[in-house]
């Protein structure tokens, strides 16, 4: 989902000197790990961004709404946040004999932010509407394994577009999921997927209260969850949670308040961090990388995390150039020196990937990406040439209300243009919100840059949601519209794999034909920089590279 960039490695920081990066440093306390400075309530202010659409779990498929959503929304599942490993929450078991028809038990008492109880219904209700082709919403693709789901999707016109009134779909609901009592549903996918329970903790999977549909734009303007944290108010500037008192969930956290405060510019969050006005970031400029200034400016309050976040470079479908000529894509790759960014750039918080999925996630294969991922600026030049060229400027298109974007991608393009002599311009758009509105519009030429935070822990999430067929339009997050039939087949026989091991290997194989295929170009794994104020302890970063509402305390 969270495509402005989610892992299974994190750590517990609290107000002792603690430096973690990806190459070494210092040791971590347990997650959970108190302070006794710490202490229950209070209100923090933590970095924001715009979100791109309203708070509706279903249609939001970035990080900037998602991290809002994550904290007012409770799901079947709970990933730990230290390993992501998933545990039940609202569900009181997820049972299959079969690894395809899978009977949920819900937790009895389990209260929406309005009052009402979370029922069956309010799972099925919410997942046949997120479906639905008809709504529009970014999840949708989510629920392709549940049996009838392509009845709900709209037909298309001449252009390939979705067509909902000209086409309408067969159905408004899937045939898969049934109520069966007020506690239990049913969900029976087309063929086994091993690993569906593991997904029901991703906000898609969430469920709206019987208020939503009633009245959406309601919704919309003040969303209800059944979380720890319900939206107190919103505006273009800042989005402002409070504890909800009557949380029925294990996971209580310890503020009463949190405002995400949302910053057009990295340096405006760093500045605010270092002055303790800003209790939170994950936004470190680059030039502050450099020679570790942040570490200097945030003293024993910082650390460089792994996380499962990668960054790769997207083809877009839209340039013809580019579109149906794999070996000029390969080219393109070849000539970027990944090592000399991941240094100059970000300080070797990053690490070069040749791989289109994460370090941090079970299945992980290192050199998928061969000799595109590997740079070389004499035979880049070659190939190049031999694969006849691109014609006027090509562009690298990013948000810049993200820290090192604008960085990387003048550094991307001034590689290209001394490596193959291709005139190459950086081109910058306000923010992250604008910048998923022209994928979504199919605006975008040359090359963008993209992202993923793994929404739940499986390679699956780094191949399936960016790569399949399936993901293309509709608020999907297949922006190079990669579509191969055998990469689409061996997907679904991964996912009725009858081990993980077994999944894995066929996951692999599929991964393995993004380097022949050539959509995107794998960048770098990102390690999460973060920085808090000297207001605070307990900041524990997630296996997701966010932070962790529940654990951080106000001192």
């Amino acid at each position: 989902m969270r495509g402005r960039t989610r892992g299974m490695v994190a750590v517990a920081i609290t107000s002792l000197a603690l430096v973690a990066t990806a190459c070494g440093g210092g040791g971590a306390p347990e997650p959970g790990a108190e302070d006794p400075a710490g202490q229950a309530g209070g209100e923090i202010v933590v970095a924001g961004c715009t979100p791109e659409n309203p708070l509706i779990p279903g249609n939001t498929s970035e990080v900037c709404g998602g991290n809002v959503i994550d904290a007012m929304a409770a799901k079947l599942v709970r990933y730990d946040p230290a390993t992501a490993a998933p545990s039940n929450d609202i569900a009181e078991s997820i049972e299959s004999e079969d690894n395809q028809t899978f009977t949920v038990k819900l937790k009895q008492g389990y209260k929406f932010q309005d009052g009402t109880e979370v029922k069956s219904k309010n799972f099925v209700d919410a997942w046949n509407y997120t479906a639905a082709g008809v709504n529009g919403q970014a999840g949708s693709y989510f629920y392709g394994p549940v049996e009838g789901y392509d009845d709900t999707q709209c037909g298309t016109n001449a252009a390939g577009e979705a067509d909902c009134k000209g086409k309408p779909a067969k159905s408004e609901t899937m045939s898969g999921l049934k109520v069966v009592d007020d506690y239990t549903f049913t969900i029976k996918t087309t063929e086994p997927v091993s690993n569906l329970p593991v997904r029901l903790g991703y906000s898609a999977f969430s469920p709206l209260p019987d208020s939503f549909f009633a009245d959406p734009k309601a919704f919309e303007e003040k969303p209800i969850g059944a979380g720890p944290f319900q939206l107190e108010s919103k505006s273009t500037t800042e989005m402002v949670l409070t504890k909800f008192a009557d949380y029925s969930g294990e996971f209580k956290p310890n503020v009463d308040k949190v405002t995400f405060r949302i910053y057009a510019e990295d340096a405006a969050s760093y500045a605010d961090t270092v002055a303790n006005n800003l209790d939170f970031t994950d936004q470190i400029p680059p030039d502050q990388l450099v020679g570790d200034a942040w570490m200097t400016d945030l003293p024993d309050r910082n650390a460089s995390v792994a996380s499962g976040i990668m960054a790769w470079i997207t083809f877009s479908p839209n340039d013809p150039q580019l579109k149906d000529n794999v070996d000029l894509r390969k080219a393109i790759s070849r000539a970027i020196d990944r090592d000399l960014i991941a240094k100059q750039v970000y300080n070797g918080t990053v690490t070069p990937a040749k791989s289109w999925v994460s370090p941090t996630v079970d299945g992980f294969k290192d050199g998928v990406c061969t000799e595109p991922c590997t740079f070389d600026a004499a035979a880049a030049k070659q190939a190049y040439e031999a694969a006849g060229g691109y014609k006027g400027t090509l562009t690298m298109t990013y948000n810049g209300d993200t820290a090192g974007n604008k960085e990387y991608a003048t550094a991307v393009c001034n590689q290209v243009k001394n490596n193959l002599g291709l005139e190459c311009q950086p081109v910058g758009t306000v923010d992250f919100a604008t910048f998923n509105k022209k994928i979504d519009a199919n605006e975008l030429k040359g090359m963008f840059r993209s992202g993923w935070q793994m929404d739940y822990p499986s390679i699956e999430n780094f191949l399936t949601p960016i790569y399949a067929k399936g993901s293309i339009g509709g608020g999907g997050s297949n922006f190079s519209h990669y579509d191969n039939p055998e990469f689409d087949k061996l997907l679904a026989e991964a996912a009725s794999a009858p081990s993980v091991d077994e999944a894995n290997t066929i996951y692999q194989q599929a991964e393995a034909l993004l380097n022949e295929d050539f959509p995107t170009a794998p960048l770098w794994a990102r390690n999460t920089n973060v920085g808090w104020s000297e207001n605070v302890t307990d900041v524990q970063v997630t296996a997701f590279g966010t932070l962790d509402l529940v654990s951080i305390k106000k001192k």
